[in-house]
């Protein structure tokens, strides 16, 4: 039986940041340092320990999230390493939401960038504690107090730093640890051994003694002992000190900061360290929120400490040749291999056969986990991301994720026609997989759409068919994914009165239609009088309204932004039929949004392009003729980094438009940002006089 002495001891940790600001190489020094492996790998190399896939290693980016299991001291870290393009945000999302804490790199040249804040949002939105470590100290333009300060400046968090550089650049020697007064340097082959000393006189011992006040002044207020020693004027204790930064650090109120350089061997201990000292365990964060699934409405608490009913959120899912693979965090309760859980979204049971405790690709069988562990569990065929498991005595549904809307699409069919049924059956398992991916059939041509986040997401997808299911396909050009919204609020109503096989078949349905800015999925509700329409056809209906919701009035593509409401309609004595209340809600719909009307949408992109200052003239311009809305222009050493939105129409093709304008020397990144309706050429152009 998991003690509580054995939870305080566990560390969910999420390793988050910007593309290329060292995630994957700081992971993969930790798991040196806590002996997991026995030799570095490095991600130019394609030899790192979660870059498993092999189109990771080839390209050196990652794009998997992957789970490993370490010890450090007296803890046991869960970590999952997770991808910085922002194509593959969805594997950010669904790790945060199962994490307790976090550890985001920043890059010390360039400070924080635009997925940098995407993730610390993220991270927000889920109340995560973390840790930043400003990561590549020892390059060119490296500058802790500039990285940290973009950090409270862009994104309002308080940075109390722990660690702090001795020397920058190609100064960078070693750090020193604020609160333990020491030098620290790393030395042997792969600086396992920190080696500490005493600070010299001088710069180092002047910028020491500036952070420990600062850390005094920024923490005392959160322990009642620091608090009376630090206004008595006394010296505050060390484990006061800690205590006081723990809480606050808990409570989001201060982000205590390391630096180091993870590719040269520096600084990586001492986060660890962090992690152990003031990151939360699951007893930190011990009562999980659910609902009740017969009743929405009914709060339902699970507690770890008091709870033993099984209540576990599945995170992320894995299709291969050799199967599915469901990834769970444990909140309360006990898993073992070979139990049958509950899904309470299909109302289902299902068995799992073999438990794992996962490293990167590796598995570790294992008999049972409890409790704020993550495990993965084989063999459960209908459970997918953010579905809840559960005990079926004590049903409970968590909280599920929100993913952004894929703002590309791509036609896509088979090589050779006798692949049709292994093409399609290879998307529907990697659309199960990938919350952002979807798969849709176009009504006029019979083509299969991909619906992507990205032009780099699509590519990596056909690998997966290729590769991974041994299907070769042709695919189109990337197209804009766009979509339509109301314009107002209308009323509609649908009457069904046929004959079909010598029956009789009566529907009547009337329904309200308005725009509902506050969220893209489409709702369907039901405001319907109690006794109006008989029960057996509600459900009937509301699944037809979703269906029919699914495409817009205007030309067909998905409608977002929207609420349809089931608010009337009436009965027959005797023809009352399915049937026909299936197709008046049909008519009802189409009704109702055509008295609303619609207006055509297009992705719009937030865009971070960095240039050598002799070409910005020359990005600006083109950027403009691209429809661009430039924001903020930020200067930096040599650099200029232009921030705004841009449509996505207009950005296919600009990496290699970019490297030409700037010899090879520009850079520049994208995230969706939001919908926005079209000018009217754009609209002429797709939908004609519609």
């Amino acid at each position: 039986m998991v003690t509580a002495l054995d939870i305080n001891r566990i560390r969910n940790l999420g390793v988050i940041a910007h593309i290329d600001a060292g995630k994957t190489t700081t992971t993969e020094r930790i798991l040196y340092y806590t002996r997991k492996i026995h030799k570095v790998g490095n991600v130019d190399d394609g030899n790192t320990t979660t870059d498993w896939y092999i189109l990771e290693q080839k390209r050196g980016i990652t794009i998997f999230s992957a789970a490993v299991t370490c010890d450090w001291k007296e803890v046991r870290i869960h970590l999952i390493d997770t991808p910085g393009h922002v194509d593959f945000t969805a594997e950010v999302e669904r790790s945060l939401r199962v994490l307790d804490g976090a550890v985001v790199i920043i890059d010390a040249v360039h400070g924080v960038e635009a997925q940098s804040e995407t993730v610390w949002r993220q991270a927000d939105r889920y109340g995560i504690p973390r840790l930043v470590y400003v990561n590549k100290m020892d390059r060119p333009g490296a500058d802790f107090r500039r990285a940290i300060g973009t950090l409270a400046r862009k994104l309002g968090g308080t940075v109390v730093p722990l660690v702090i550089p001795a020397g920058a650049e190609s100064g960078f020697s070693g750090v020193i640890d604020v609160i333990r007064d020491r030098l620290l340097t790393f030395e042997g082959e792969e600086g396992e051994q920190v080696v500490e000393a005493v600070i010299p006189p001088g710069v180092l011992r002047e910028q020491r003694e500036a952070a420990y006040a600062r850390c005094l002044e920024l923490a005392a207020e959160y322990d009642d002992e620091a608090t009376d020693r630090y206004l008595g004027g006394e010296p505050v204790p060390e484990a006061a000190l800690r205590r006081a930064i723990r809480s606050a650090t808990l409570a989001g109120k201060l982000f205590p900061a390391y630096c180091g350089s993870s590719l040269h061997n520096q600084g990586v201990q001492p986060v660890l360290d962090g992690v152990a000292d003031f990151l939360p365990s699951p007893l930190d964060r011990p009562v999980i929120e659910g609902h009740d699934p017969e009743r929405p409405e009914k709060t339902v608490r699970r507690d770890l400490r008091k709870d033993a009913s099984l209540s576990a959120l599945a995170f992320k899912t894995e299709t291969d040749r050799f199967g599915e693979l469901t990834y769970v965090r444990i909140y309360s309760g006990r898993l073992r291999s070979g139990d049958a859980l509950y899904n309470p979204r299909i109302d289902r049971m299902e068995r799992s056969s073999r438990l794992f405790r996962m490293f990167a690709h590796d598995r570790e069988p294992i008999d049972s986990a409890g409790p704020g562990e993550i495990v993965a569990i084989l063999g459960l065929k209908n459970t997918v991301t953010g579905d809840t498991l559960c005990d079926r005595k004590y049903p409970i549904v968590l909280g599920r994720m929100r993913f952004p809307e894929p703002v590309v699409s791509v036609a896509v069919e088979p090589k050779v026609s006798a692949d049709r049924d292994k093409l399609d059956e290879a998307l529907r398992r990697l659309a199960k997989d990938d919350p952002t991916f979807r798969v849709t059939t176009d009504p006029e041509t019979g083509q299969t759409l991909m619906h992507c986040m990205g032009e780099l997401h699509a590519e990596i997808l056909l690998y997966r068919v290729s590769s991974d299911f041994n299907v070769q396909a042709n695919v189109g050009e990337p197209r804009v994914a766009y979509k339509e919204m109301l314009r107002a609020a209308a009323t509609g109503s649908g009457r069904c009165e046929r004959q079909i096989g010598g029956r009789s078949h009566f529907g009547h349905v009337v329904v309200h239609v308005e725009p509902s800015p506050g969220q893209a999925a489409v709702q369907i509700e039901n405001r319907l009088p109690p006794g109006l329409i008989p029960r057996e056809f509600v459900a009937a209906i509301l699944e037809a309204l979703r269906t029919a919701a699914s495409v817009g009035p205007l030309a067909s593509f998905p409608l977002v932004y929207t609420r349809v409401a089931l608010v009337g309609g009436s009965t027959h004595p005797t023809d009352s039929t399915e049937v026909g209340y299936l197709q008046a809600a049909d008519l009802a719909f189409r009704d109702a949004a055509a008295r609303a009307g619609s207006v055509l949408l297009e992705p719009v992109m937030r865009f971070e392009v960095s240039v050598p200052e002799a070409f910005l003239g020359e990005v600006l311009n083109d950027l403009n003729r691209r429809r661009a809305e430039i924001g903020e222009v930020e200067t930096g050493e040599g650099v200029r980094t232009i921030h705004g939105t841009v449509p996505i129409a207009q950005m296919f093709g600009y990496a290699t438009m970019l490297r030409s304008m700037t010899q090879g020397r520009g850079a520049f990144s994208l995230e969706p940002h939001d919908y926005r309706p079209v000018d009217d050429s754009v609209r002429k152009r797709i939908c004609g006089d519609l």
